[in-house]
């Protein structure tokens, strides 16, 4: 095996290659969109090369600085994926214990304590319903359908949770002709809550740098309408912090009828136009873990834009990317039920 490889030498720039084409690819990829599955898969793809060219030059060479990197990258990987393994079923159920004690008591902030308990008792239950209940060849063709539909959700959101960080590195240029804020909830009615409150600082700050740098005010779009349990329009709550704040009232509107994002963005659009705007050349603020969503529906209003995150509190972010994930998947039910079809007739075709 080690003479192949000493044979391989000359050959070496191949690896390389292909790390260089991916990061390339992967490079005009951001480029041309920001928030994209794609971007995910491309980084996931490139952290494979990186690790393959770790390896191989690691192996061909007598380096023994490049031996030690690579033996602490490898133990490292090896190290954090095996906890990540043994103890996200715990890891989930504590999460879920703490956003439950620090959050609304709904459904949704119970996802991942429910996730974490399905985890801890899926051997059981796979071991009850595979090896005793069901008759051959049944259970292997359903076990091999759950194996692989885990493979797929888990590989799915590996690759999601990827494409959700690349987009929050963009750094938009200060010259936007608007930003967008996204409502949330507001507090006894009328208040704006600290969730609320880091997107709306996050775009204040966006334009008090932009007319630092010397460019023209962008125009601040306070998104949002007025809940059942809301005294006042959401928009028009967000409009007053900004006026809190030391903004110019003229930089500064109200869409105050939308009831989700993708009416944000409907809504918001209209203002955008109202005001002879370049639907292009803005941005919107939300959330870290809401910004690679609320990308397609910016699209789908006609604005070719991006957007720039507000840190999200630990403890709540594992919580909220899988949600963000189960919407994505939801949007896409088509794509997802074809996969299902094709692992039930690869289970199938495998017992047979």
């Amino acid at each position: 095996m080690w003479a192949f490889l000493y044979e391989k030498v000359d050959n070496m720039y191949f690896l390389p290659l292909i790390l260089l084409i991916l990061i390339a690819v992967f490079a005009y990829s951001f480029y041309l969109r920001k928030a994209s599955f794609l971007n995910g898969l491309l980084g996931l793809l490139t952290i494979f090369a990186i690790a393959g060219n770790l390896m191989f030059f690691s192996l061909i060479t007598d380096s023994k600085i490049l031996h030690l990197l690579f033996l602490i990258v490898f133990v490292f990987l090896a190290v954090v994926v095996t906890l990540i393994y043994a103890l996200h079923a715990v890891l989930l159920i504590w999460n879920g214990i703490i956003v439950w004690r620090r959050e609304s008591h709904n459904l949704a902030n119970l996802l991942t304590l429910i996730i974490g308990i399905i985890m801890v008792l899926y051997p059981l239950f796979n071991y009850l319903l595979f090896k005793k209940l069901i008759p051959k060849p049944y259970n292997g063709i359903l076990e091999h359908i759950s194996e692989m539909g885990i493979f797929y959700i888990l590989s799915l959101f590996v690759i999601f949770s990827l494409s959700v960080m690349i987009c929050n590195y963009y750094r938009p240029k200060r010259n936007k002709d608007f930003i967008i804020v996204l409502g949330a909830g507001l507090l006894d009615g009328d208040r704006v809550s600290p969730l609320l409150a880091s997107r709306i600082d996050r775009a204040i700050d966006f334009y008090k740098q932009q007319i630092h740098s010397g460019n023209v005010a962008p125009l601040i779009i306070c998104s949002g309408g007025q809940g059942g349990d809301e005294t006042v329009p959401e928009g028009v709550a967000m409009r007053q912090y900004v006026l809190s704040k030391h903004v110019a009232e003229k930089d500064v509107v109200a869409e105050d009828q939308s009831k989700n994002t993708i009416q944000n963005f409907s809504f918001s659009r209209k203002i955008v136009d109202k005001y002879q705007l370049n639907p292009d050349n803005g941005i919107y603020v939300s959330n870290n873990y809401h910004i690679y969503r609320a990308n397609a529906y910016a699209r789908n209003a006609g604005m070719k834009i991006d957007g720039i995150g507000s840190k999200t509190s630990g403890f709540f972010l594992p919580n909220a990317l899988i949600r963000e994930f189960i919407a994505i998947v939801l949007n896409h039910k088509l794509a997802n039920f074809l996969v299902l079809v094709i692992i039930i007739a690869i289970a199938i075709l495998a017992r047979f």
